[in-house]
């Protein structure tokens, strides 16, 4: 049984990962060869931390679109380790274990190195929220055994099955929302919250710095940490937020980084409907193809 879990899960998460994981980029390529994108010459603030900005930076520049750089969070590992540590130490305990981030499946595998922990035990059940977790997991030889199709932490849950009287062990970031937690725990399963890694505040590069005090066409927020580290770097840069050089477009990830926006008073001008950053690339251009080109900043 246990070489199950390293082959084969269900064939409706090959048709996932066919259909979901690749496409998105493969159109924006296609868009960029085939006509002109209604992103040229855009300058969008990217706020997520640099490492993990590369790729939609690089789908932005191939449209044509101008990339700025401006993390205002940095992932961070755990100062102490005991908890997580005492938690994949007894992941034989658990019935599911859920991930909710590319960040979470690489601590939690640094960890398990670490540790010399030799692997997931054969019976424990894997959930992942979106491709990129998903793919993180597929790296290390683990096939999910559940990926929602929205991408939030709530749509878990309807894929657990009964969680009554089940352990399930969520290995996030320290800030990670409360909701999948209740929810659970509403339906008689005992949750343990670990945090797996640190999300913490950026020091502001002066480069991108300076590009918004210039002004841009767009902002770009992947999640709610961005939103609020972004409205305390412009408290503390005496920026008025959202009133910013450029009157920029506000654009999130999704529902659950839009609403960390709408607590400040401010609306997003677009919410990917995709929740990836090849998706809140796609819903760019959409929104973009019926504004005209402002002159250049």
């Amino acid at each position: 049984m246990a070489s199950v879990r390293f082959n084969l899960r269900l064939v409706a998460q090959s048709h996932w990962r066919s259909v979901h994981r690749w496409q998105p980029k493969r159109w924006l390529w296609g868009r960029a060869r085939c006509c002109m994108s209604s992103l040229v010459g855009r300058r969008v603030m990217l706020t997520r931390p640099a490492s993990q900005a590369q790729g939609m930076a690089a789908n932005l520049a191939a449209l044509q679109a101008v990339p700025i750089l401006l993390p205002v969070i940095e992932i961070a590992p755990l100062a102490d380790t005991s908890e997580l540590d005492n938690a994949l130490f007894a992941l034989a305990a658990y019935d599911w274990l859920i991930l909710t981030s590319v960040n979470g499946v690489g601590a939690v595998w640094d960890r398990l190195a670490e540790l010399k922990v030799p692997g997931l035990p054969p019976a424990l059940k894997v959930a992942a929220i979106g491709p990129k977790t998903a793919h993180g997991l597929e790296q290390r030889g683990i096939q999910p055994d559940f990926v929602p199709s929205e991408y939030v932490a709530e749509a878990i849950y309807p894929g657990l099955g009964n969680v009554n009287g089940k352990q399930i062990l969520l290995a996030r970031a320290d800030i990670a929302r409360p909701a999948l937690l209740r929810l659970i725990e509403q339906g008689g399963g005992r949750a343990v919250d670990i945090a797996a890694y640190r999300t913490l505040p950026a020091q502001a590069d002066p480069t991108g710095l300076a590009e918004l005090r210039r002004g841009v066409d767009v902002i770009a927020f992947t999640s709610p940490s961005t939103v609020h580290n972004f409205v305390r770097l412009c408290n503390g840069e005496q920026l008025r937020f959202p009133d910013l050089p450029g009157k920029p477009v506000f654009a999130v990830i999704g529902p659950i980084t839009a609403q960390a926006l709408a607590d400040y008073g401010v609306k997003p001008d677009l919410v990917a409907v995709e929740y990836t950053a090849e998706g809140l690339v796609a819903a760019l251009l959409n929104y973009f193809e019926s504004q005209p080109l402002r002159n250049s900043l």
